[in-house]
């Protein structure tokens, strides 16, 4: 199968909340609910629920208590047999919503692939990964086609 950019983005992501220090449950939520939004974004939030209706807007205390925060980025969270989750337009991002969109790209090579993205991860300072514009411009940014192309290929000679 193909790794596109939002599979490089997901992955990234949650390797991101996953050295920042979240569960990897909660990470691959984390990663999942961005790569949405951004594409959500990109799309400018048009048809279906989109997130609209998950403003912040006029909410007071209640604002505080759906939403998590990840340096300056936001997420809506929600708790499921304990583990911390994140929902964007009405819809959680769980493990069986990121076995459907990601690790099924990858195939065998999945875990090949999330080691690196720790490992790269890891090679950024704190500040920059708990800034929004700073992951997207150091971190993303620079490596999202080529992680692409090379997980793309990779994933393609496991399954021969």
């Amino acid at each position: 199968m193909v790794v596109k950019r939002f599979q490089v983005m997901t992955l990234l992501q949650a390797a991101r909340a996953y050295v920042l220090g979240l569960p990897l449950e909660s990470a691959y939520s984390w990663g999942l609910n961005k790569a949405i939004f951004i594409a959500a974004a990109k799309r400018g939030f048009k048809g279906g629920s989109g997130g609209r209706g998950e403003s912040a807007e006029g909410k007071g205390t209640s604002r505080q208590a759906n939403t998590y925060h990840l340096g300056d980025d936001m997420a809506f969270k929600t708790q499921r047999n304990g583990v911390l989750l994140f929902t964007i337009g009405g819809e959680v991002q769980d493990e069986e919503a990121f076995e459907r969109q990601v690790k099924a790209r990858f195939g065998r090579t999945f875990e090949s692939s999330w080691e690196e993205a720790l490992n790269y991860m890891k090679s950024f300072d704190k500040d920059t990964l708990l800034s929004t514009e700073e992951f997207f411009r150091k971190v993303y940014r620079p490596v999202r086609d080529e992680l692409a192309e090379k997980w793309t290929e990779a994933s393609q000679v496991s399954d021969k």
